[in-house]
């Protein structure tokens, strides 16, 4: 999956937590979750929960601490994608 399919498929995934439309219109890679997209943590939580479920992967507690940003969640797919 390439890097282009994997930020749509980010996209439908955070869509239900954002609190900021013009944000998430404009996502890019360096899109912040909770300073941009006005995502609370515990929403982060289940963004990360329904990323393991999509991608059929398994992100460790090191992995969702650093997963605030659209570039850091998809460093982390591609790499868990590639175990």
């Amino acid at each position: 999956m390439n890097r282009e399919a994997l930020i749509t498929t980010l996209k439908k995934i955070v869509k239900p937590y954002i609190q900021d439309e013009e944000a998430f219109a404009n996502l890019t890679e360096d899109t912040d979750f909770i300073n941009d997209l006005k995502i609370n943590s515990a929403n982060l939580v289940d963004v990360v929960l329904d990323v393991e479920d999509e991608f059929d992967i398994e992100i460790d507690n090191d992995s969702m601490e650093q997963m605030l940003s659209v570039k850091v969640a998809l460093d982390i797919i591609e790499s868990k994608l590639s175990q």
